[in-house]
């Protein structure tokens, strides 16, 4: 008697070897977590401890005064852009489901930002190379540190867009009023980062109100991308239903 055998025919499903999602929640969970220790270091530790937008020459004695910590902090900038991009590819995969197209502009909305912020290090870099060049240097290091700031901030209006997307797709998935909150969390966050991006080009004296706009930023960031980065983590956890296309 000859052995029976099966052969797959050619039109059979392949087997998903896709990353899970619970795994790339946990990924994006731990990434947001890793992004808000090294952003605060990045930014308030070392850009800000030497970044005097009004005095080229304390900004240039500051910076070869805490060189080393910029330098770290530069570092730090690098982790977050290398982080942003597997935050951007593990996101788009958790909520593909949901809604493909949406999530797939999401991540570019995300790239985008994360592609500014690359080149906005190369400022950075110049800033360090003009440490110790002479009195001369210091408004040619003031404009780099400037460079940077604008150019990361203009990369955070992408990065705005990207947060009202992920809330449109969290209010289009099931998962309770809970998660319908921080839907809107995150488009309030994301409108603000997109409102700051704005005001930063038309308004001649924004310095002036700048802590009203930071204030507009920070408060609806903070509570939604944190929260944000909890509730990935109770995906990951099991303790949250992994977003779907809702039934409705």
């Amino acid at each position: 008697m000859t052995a029976l055998t099966t052969e797959p025919t050619s039109g059979s499903p392949a087997a998903d070897t896709s990353t899970p999602p619970r795994t790339v929640a946990g990924w994006a969970g731990a990434g947001y977590l890793a992004l808000f220790a090294l952003a605060i270091f990045a930014n308030f530790l070392a850009l800000d401890a030497v970044l005097d937008t009004g005095d080229a020459g304390a900004t240039a004695a500051a910076l070869a005064e805490h060189e080393t910590v910029f330098r770290w902090g530069t570092v730090a900038f690098l982790a977050i852009f290398l982080i942003d991009i597997v935050i951007a590819w593990a996101l788009f995969v958790l909520f593909r489901p949901v809604r493909r197209d949406v999530a797939l502009l999401a991540a570019w909305f995300r790239l985008g930002y994360t592609v500014m912020l690359g080149v906005s290090l190369v400022f950075l870099y110049v800033a360090l190379e003009l440490i110790g060049t002479g009195p001369d240097a210091a408004e040619p290091t003031l404009l780099a540190l400037k460079a940077f700031d604008f150019t990361w901030v203009a990369g955070l209006a992408a990065f705005g867009v990207h947060l009202v997307l992920i809330g449109r797709l969290l209010l289009t998935a099931p998962g309770g009023i809970g998660t319908r909150i921080l839907g809107w969390l995150l488009v309030v966050a994301g409108a603000a980062y997109i409102v700051d991006t704005v005001a930063h080009i038309v308004i001649a004296d924004y310095e002036r109100y700048a802590d009203a706009f930071l204030a507009m930023v920070a408060v609806p960031s903070m509570v939604g991308e944190m929260g944000f980065a909890v509730w990935l983590l109770l995906v990951a956890a099991g303790r949250l239903p992994v977003p779907t296309r809702s039934a409705a």
